[in-house]
């Protein structure tokens, strides 16, 4: 064998040893991020209760980044099908009162909440300050409303309010070009008043806080009960986040896109 061969013969195993060690990172699974397909123990809301409303914002640009996040390929919530069958049971128990739940977040991928975390490193957008953190910094966000891994994604946390059975969104009663703090609450929104908006980084979305009206009180009351009733425990800093006790996967973060249904259409948020 020539110098030439030889030289040839070692590019070559060397090239084989580098792309077996690429082989193997890439093989090896990551049991706090286990990326791929939606397993079996998960399930499209719409499939277990299509009653319950969605208003899906990190699918559009309604929410703190201005723009659709990472993961969300379509607007659909996705859980553990132990927590969607519990949220079907405290639906049941609004429809006698005239009221329907609302979902804005369900199962979040891991890659979205890598991209809230970058998010938290670009410069002040202050209609975004203005709207969603009026009273903080960026850096004062974390942990207690942005952490570098999420609840929502281990597929039993959600994010709910109330709303009258037949109403919607109203995108129209904002004014984008004067917004509120969110602080004031959301014009646009068919929520019950909670006394501030979705994604209000503030101590006024608090469960527990002051300077709420009678009705804004009596509106939380009501979720906090019937989420309760059904086995929900509420995140104190806010009053939308509820965690489905026991989680069945306490301990892993899933990554798997959030996809369309099967067998259905592209949707589009029900606000963008």
């Amino acid at each position: 064998m020539t110098i030439r061969d030889r030289l040839a013969w070692a590019a070559l195993m060397a090239t084989i040893v580098l792309m077996g060690i690429a082989m193997g990172i890439a093989g090896t699974p990551n049991n706090d991020t286990p990326t791929s397909t939606m397993p079996d123990s998960f399930v499209y809301l719409r499939d277990v209760d299509p009653t319950i409303q969605q208003d899906m914002r990190y699918a559009g640009s309604d929410n703190f980044t201005g723009r659709p996040v990472p993961g969300y390929v379509a607007p659909e919530c996705i859980l553990v099908r132990e927590a969607a069958e519990a949220l079907k049971a405290a639906q049941a128990d609004l429809k006698p009162l005239g009221y329907s739940l609302k979902v804005y977040d369900c199962y979040r991928p891991a890659q979205a909440v890598a991209a809230f975390v970058a998010w938290s490193s670009e410069p002040d957008d202050p209609d975004a300050k203005r709207t969603h953190y009026p009273n903080l910094s960026k850096s004062d966000l974390f942990p207690n409303y942005i952490a570098t891994r999420s609840g929502h994604s281990r597929g039993a946390t959600l994010d709910v309010t109330i709303v009258p059975i037949g109403t919607k969104p109203s995108p129209g009663e904002a004014d984008p070009d004067k917004p509120e703090p969110c602080t004031e609450g959301d014009p646009a929104d068919n929520g019950l008043d909670m006394g501030t908006g979705f994604d209000c980084f503030d101590t006024k979305a608090n469960t527990v806080t002051t300077g709420l009206t009678a009705g804004e009180e009596k509106n939380r009351h009501l979720l906090l009960d019937v989420m309760s009733r059904h086995g929900f425990q509420n995140y104190p800093k806010e009053i939308w986040h509820f965690t489905f006790q026991p989680e069945p996967f306490p301990d892993t973060y899933f990554d798997f896109p959030i996809l369309p249904r099967p067998g259905s259409e592209p949707d589009m948020p029900d606000r963008t």
